[in-house]
């Protein structure tokens, strides 16, 4: 995650691990299977804490912002690399990574968005198909490095201004003043904790 997926070798990986690399095959045939099952882990998590996020959240906007929090601890030490590394090298993994953006995270965010409509936190007017495909769509811009290149130490800061774009532009004056509570309220979480 930290150095992409091409620039680490499986040397790197049994220095890392303090074990011999014929250990390591003797559980993973190649890179490629080792690369998959890091990554079948990977959305395995994600998806089970997005479930776990949706159960506790009190409303839709909470949803969204827990899901954000999740996704700062994982975009924390990424290379965006890494996504031009499964394209191009892995891309058996990448279909993965696609299926589950296409099938999981279109759930996810499609009933966010009609829970936010119900709760008269997000516009009724949305078209919600069209508002999800381009919330999942929107996920990967900071990984492009053509648009924002040298975005490694930025990367954490993009996804936030994007997450925010869209959450405004979905929601009603309602939705606003809610986020407007929960930035206020994770402002005074940083600023207690910096005391």
């Amino acid at each position: 995650m930290r150095y992409g997926v091409r620039s680490v070798s499986m040397d790197d990986i049994s220095t890392q691990l303090g074990m011999s690399k014929k250990t390591i095959y003797q559980f993973y045939t190649d890179k490629e299977e080792l690369v998959d099952a890091v990554l079948s882990i990977m959305l395995e998590s994600n998806r089970k804490q997005c479930l776990a996020d949706k159960q506790k959240s009190e409303n839709a906007i909470q949803e969204v912002l827990l899901a954000f929090d999740m996704m700062q601890e994982m975009f924390a030490n990424m290379n965006p690399s890494i996504v031009f590394d499964l394209e191009k090298y892995h891309p058996a993994v990448s279909k993965k990574i696609q299926y589950h953006k296409q099938v999981f995270m279109y759930q996810v965010i499609k009933q966010n968005l009609e829970r936010g409509i119900k709760e008269e936190l997000y516009r009724p007017e949305i078209n919600v198909d069209v508002l999800t495909r381009f919330r999942i769509e929107s996920m990967m811009l900071a990984f492009n490095t053509e648009l924002f290149p040298n975005n490694r130490t930025h990367f954490v800061s993009i996804q936030e201004q994007i997450l925010e774009h869209f959450l405004y532009g979905v929601s009603t004056v309602k939705g606003h003043k809610l986020i407007q509570k929960y930035k206020q309220q994770q402002k005074n979480l940083n600023n207690g904790v910096k005391q």
